[in-house]
């Protein structure tokens, strides 16, 4: 049975209040009796013993304890312990006193370009901790960002994250994970890297400073079918960030920036630059069928160049390449 206010799991943390509720398990304000400190406990939801579901689903909670342990880091959330009581798996894990970014979003509107840009270089640097101790995160979206009163992001959530040393937990099929900050590669299913979680960033800033999803559209189905094949709705008010985010949502994860070169363009962003160094700032993209505009032939046999009668060629949706905004003193370059 699962635990409620009040109630003492393994003998140590009493619990408070729910905190939040999610697909994996709900996170209650608790109370360590034994050193005296305020966490949160992740309960994870789990089926009745013996079951294939209740293994998998106590191997994933095992992962996301082990993925965030073997990340010390200022912008991930720190876990203390991992219990098993009454049938129960709970993750306890550091006390983040402050929102989510996407409760953030909701109450106060959506951030500043520059204000996001300074948030996307916290969660960068998180992420490139992640990757470097061989996880992939996988379900980056602005639930799974809190922000400590100071204002700082830390990353949490890692319940479907992946390591690079075990099996994969996904079913046939199926996918795990919020689809609107889904790269379009895990989407269909193909192998995904850490620029999966870098393209999740890039949607994540998105909603951040434009206040709603880049893909989300009407039902599931047609959401899906924007990551997979549409192009991502971006306000005018995202500015300098425009080209930054461009970048990051690129289907071909191999035409994504890099992680220095995407805190290189951030940081420009975060000091007030706007775009200038002879590299023209990326136009918007309107609806699902409109592409960045190009004045150069295809650079690669096969690139698609649409021109419509009387107008520019666009490269078609897919292998768009776009230029991040250019660094003081210098023009801005095609990624590669």
């Amino acid at each position: 049975m699962g635990g409620g206010p009040g109630r003492l799991v393994a003998g140590r943390y009493l619990l408070h209040e729910v905190l939040g509720r999610g697909g994996m398990g709900v996170v209650w304000r608790a109370h360590d009796q034994l050193l005296d400190r305020p966490v949160a406990a992740k309960e994870l939801h789990i089926a009745a013993e013996g079951d294939e579901d209740h293994r998998t689903r106590m191997r994933r909670a095992l992962r996301e304890a082990r993925a965030v342990a073997r990340v010390p880091h200022p912008h991930v959330v720190g876990v203390h312990d991992l219990v098993e009581f009454e049938d129960r798996l709970w993750i306890v894990m550091e006390l983040v006193r402050g929102p989510s970014l996407a409760a953030r979003v909701r109450r106060s509107g959506p951030l500043t370009p520059e204000h996001t840009a300074r948030l996307g270089l916290q969660l960068l640097d998180a992420l490139r901790a992640v990757h470097r101790a061989g996880t992939l995160h996988r379900d980056v979206k602005p639930a799974n960002v809190l922000l400590r009163p100071g204002g700082d992001a830390v990353l949490t959530d890692f319940g479907i994250a992946a390591l690079d040393d075990g099996e994969m937990l996904t079913s046939t099929g199926q996918l795990v994970g919020s689809v609107e900050y889904m790269a379009p590669e895990r989407a269909t299913a193909q192998e995904a890297g850490p620029e999966s979680d870098l393209w999740s960033l890039g949607a994540t800033l998105v909603a951040a400073c434009g206040g709603e999803s880049a893909f989300r559209r009407h039902g599931y189905a047609a959401t899906l079918h924007a990551v997979v094949y549409g192009s991502p709705r971006l306000p005018e008010r995202l500015g300098p960030l425009r080209p930054v985010v461009e970048a990051l949502l690129h289907r071909d994860p191999r035409e994504r920036p890099g992680a220095d070169e995407l805190a290189a363009a951030l940081r420009g962003v975060a000091a007030g630059e706007a775009a200038d160094g002879g590299a023209a700032a990326a136009p918007a993209v309107v609806g699902d069928d409109v592409t960045v505009v190009l004045d150069r032939a295809p650079d690669r046999p096969d690139d698609t160049l649409l021109a419509p009668p009387g107008s520019t060629a666009v490269r078609g949706v897919g292998t768009r390449r776009t230029p991040l905004p250019g660094r003081p003193g210098g023009a801005g370059r095609w990624l590669a």
